[in-house]
């Protein structure tokens, strides 16, 4: 594991990662976290090693990022960005991820807290039924290989075309629900059989629909902006592209490891396996990522649709008494080609973010007309015993971080040892005894995700909130989940 004696502290929430950490690396690395976060990382595979490894990367710009969510994954760790030049670097699917587009939706209600408490059994049981979950699902939408070329070109656009929510949940989408560069062409038959029948699906793992409240706002103005009031009931629904993305990924470093040594390109760890982006071994990668990310858009658009008709059957109330409506979606998991300035040139870069969430500042054209005089929305789910947040992007994030921020606490157990832990224990009375109702396809599933596998979410937000890459807007209480 890297010595925490060899970061040098730039301020009481940033590191430096020197660049003499490694020989291979290009740039420096750079933590965002507390030292309380730094002195908790588990044992074995150290995610800041990763971080020195992905500062390899041809064509790296300013730094290689961590976010204080930061715990090892494959190649890059989850909460890890890097950016490349566009013209003279390289697209890496280990800086993406398995799960692409794995991201958050918030809808937001007229109800409170004290509206649905005494329902909130019926709610969660409404919800568990309506919304298929756990390992393997499948959707309740059938597909052929045709239609879900459709589904692979245009997103959440797609599920509002076939009466899945309102064309407004568009402008409310990251991207608009959609990346343009998404080519079904490129992707294996193999991909395509997993994804026809998981359309509409939530999965498993850390993957959730949550039913929520607003329990404390810290920035009235942001939070009337996004619709939040104290005492607000939400829903947060977490999910992303399924076993497609998952095949997409896989089909990706697949070809990429036979072919990347062609391009002279020497890396240290061969999770990092890239192409330069111009190259056809680039192209079809983003092309294939875009595909598996407008399907990870098309599957939340669908799952809030019918988060929203269980409220309905719940409590017999219609869209007037419930008013839910989506405030924002966006990825955790994506490579996105942006322009950010450069030692005061405007430059095209590819962003990967790994476990962290894009953070764009107010006026940014990219962001729609309501939010533009304050800034993005930045999701943030916790674990399921404790809170979620609700941020908003910052001028400093563009300037310091490629417009990023951290996506969740992170784990501090890896899922065998959360299995260990809860040995014995029953996951679902202990969250119950909170005062937080839980359905689950898999008791598996709630003691890898019980809420001591994860870091302290707010300790996480204090990080990003102090060191101003995003700032504080409301904090959200669980009150039901419904887990894979």
């Amino acid at each position: 594991m890297v010595d925490l004696a060899q970061l040098e502290r730039i301020s009481p929430f940033k590191w430096r990662l020197p660049r003499s950490y490694k020989p291979c690396m290009r740039v420096d690395g750079i933590v965002f976290a507390s030292k309380r976060l730094l002195q908790g990382r588990a044992e074995g595979a150290d995610p800041l090693d990763q971080i020195a490894n992905a500062a390899s990367l041809p064509g790296i710009v300013v730094a290689s990022y961590a976010m204080p969510d930061i715990h090892y994954g494959y190649g890059l760790p989850i909460g890890g960005v890097v950016a490349t030049l566009e013209e003279t670097g390289v697209v890496t699917p280990g800086g993406v991820g398995y799960d692409i587009n794995c991201g958050v939706r918030l809808l937001a209600s007229k109800l409170t807290v004290s509206d649905v408490r005494p329902h909130l059994q019926r709610i969660a049981n409404a919800l568990f039924e309506r919304i298929p979950c756990g390992v393997g699902c499948r959707g309740k939408i059938k597909l052929s290989p045709t239609k879900l070329a459709d589904v692979l070109r245009n997103g959440a656009g797609w599920a509002v075309a076939q009466g899945y929510g309102a064309a407004s949940d568009l402008e409310r989408t990251e991207a608009s629900g959609r990346l343009e560069s998404a080519n079904p062409d490129v992707i294996s038959t193999k991909a395509y059989q997993r994804g026809l029948q998981q359309i509409g699906t939530l999965g498993a793992g850390n993957h959730f629909v949550e039913v929520q409240f607003v329990e404390e706002v810290f920035d009235q103005t942001t939070a009337e902006a996004f619709g939040l009031f104290r005492d607000q009931v939400t829903v947060m629904v977490h999910s992303g592209s399924r076993g497609f993305g998952h095949q997409v990924c896989t089909d990706a470093l697949a070809s990429l490891a036979n072919a990347f040594p062609k391009f002279g390109i020497d890396i240290p760890d061969r999770q990092l396996v890239c192409a330069p982006t111009d190259s056809p071994e680039g192209k079809e990668y983003i092309e294939a990522m875009s595909c598996a990310a407008n399907y990870a858009w098309a599957n939340r658009q669908c799952l809030g649709c019918w988060a929203i008709e269980a409220f309905e059957h719940a409590l017999g109330i219609g869209p007037a008494q419930h008013g839910l409506s989506l405030v924002y979606d966006v990825a955790h998991n994506i490579l996105k080609r942006e322009s950010h300035e450069i030692d005061g040139q405007v430059t095209t870069l590819m962003v990967h973010r790994k476990g962290a969430t894009r953070a764009f500042p107010p006026g940014h054209p990219e962001l729609p007309e309501p939010y533009r005089p304050v800034g993005q929305p930045v999701l943030i789910p916790g674990d399921m015993g404790t809170a979620s947040y609700v941020l908003v992007g910052t001028d400093t994030a563009m300037r310091e971080t490629f417009g990023s921020t951290c996506h969740g606490a992170g784990r501090v157990m890896s899922r065998h040892q959360a299995i260990k832990h809860a040995r014995g224990r029953q996951i679902d009375h202990e969250l119950a005894e909170l005062g937080i109702i839980v359905r689950a396809a898999s008791r598996r599933t709630l003691a890898e995700e019980m809420p001591a596998a994860y870091k302290d979410i707010d300790e996480v937000v204090r990080v990003v909130h102090e060191t101003g890459i995003s700032r504080k807007v409301a904090r959200l209480r669980p009150l039901a989940v419904v887990k894979g």
